[in-house]
């Protein structure tokens, strides 16, 4: 898995444009936050199911660079004083730090922008189908989008004014979280031709993955260890947010994550994916994660 990562932050920065295409101080800062590290879970996801299905894994590295741009872009404006209002991310100043904010917004744009730019040209480069590639981009449209992580985004904010209940909170999770996580799943189906099944064994693992995947965050940022999480903790304190471990408590919430990784797992191996061993460490990964 870390094999993977490395290989996609080689290919990440080569992915943007060209100083000479574009403003020097826009690349400088889309690369800052491209290249600041990370868990590339979602790189690793677009990879680690197209090879569970025997796809090929030059392919879904591209693709996989797209997904990362999308999830960077997201990171900086929910960064933004407007939002979030952190002043580090990953460990670094955050990019309206850096560049200000005006410059910070826009790099989001092009992060946003030149991803289905990179989807499109993977899809010449490798010869993904035409259908596949139609796939890719209309469900990463999907799910990125206001019926997806901007909307989760949005419900999220409006969160902090008061969520009153479990349902309220899964939707933000679901979206805001999990909706990208369950895009890489997919894309890594499409790009190896999977079948109906198969697409539909990943959605269920990529949906309980990214619900435990934010329940873990919540309790992260209560207990977790600011010098390995990269940022402060008790943010969702401060901006009075509502979190399943305010609603049912740690130990309550750390069994909602063994539940939720347990199913994520039942669905790849109940779901006719020939090679799951990547995906079921992937759960695993993230169950003992500690940032």
């Amino acid at each position: 898995m870390k094999e993977i990562g490395e290989a996609v932050s080689a290919r990440l920065s080569a992915s943007l444009p060209a100083s000479w295409e574009v403003p020097d101080t826009l690349r400088q800062a889309m690369d800052y936050s491209l290249m600041a590290g990370g868990k590339r879970l979602r790189p690793l996801l677009v990879v680690a199911a197209a090879e569970a299905l025997g796809g090929n894994r030059e392919a879904a590295l591209s693709v996989a660079c797209a997904v990362e741009m999308i999830h960077t872009y997201s990171l900086i404006h929910d960064d933004l004083p407007a939002l979030d209002n952190d002043d580090f991310r990953r460990g670094k100043p955050t990019n309206h730090k850096v560049f200000g904010e005006a410059m910070a917004i826009l790099a989001g744009d092009g992060l946003l922008t030149h991803a289905f730019y990179r989807v499109v040209q993977a899809s010449r480069e490798h010869g993904i189908p035409a259908a596949a590639a139609l796939s890719i981009v209309e469900e990463l449209s999907r799910y990125a989008g206001p019926g997806g992580m901007v909307g989760g985004q949005v419900a999220d904010m409006q969160g902090e004014q008061g969520v009153t209940d479990l349902k309220q909170l899964r939707y933000i999770h679901e979206h805001k979280t999990g909706d990208l996580i369950v895009f890489s799943a997919k894309a890594g189906g499409h790009i190896a031709a999977g079948s109906t099944e198969q697409l539909e064994a990943l959605e269920r693992y990529g949906r309980a993955l990214g619900h435990a995947f934010q329940i873990q965050d919540d309790i992260l940022d209560l207990i977790g260890d600011e010098s390995k999480l990269g940022k402060k903790t008790q943010s969702d304190v401060k901006q009075q947010k509502v979190t399943y471990p305010y609603f049912i408590g740690i130990d309550a919430s750390r069994s909602e994550v063994d539940r939720l990784t347990r199913e994520a797992k039942e669905a790849v191996q109940d779901g006719k994916v020939p090679h799951p061993q990547r995906l079921l460490e992937i759960a695993d990964m993230l169950l003992r994660r500690d940032h």
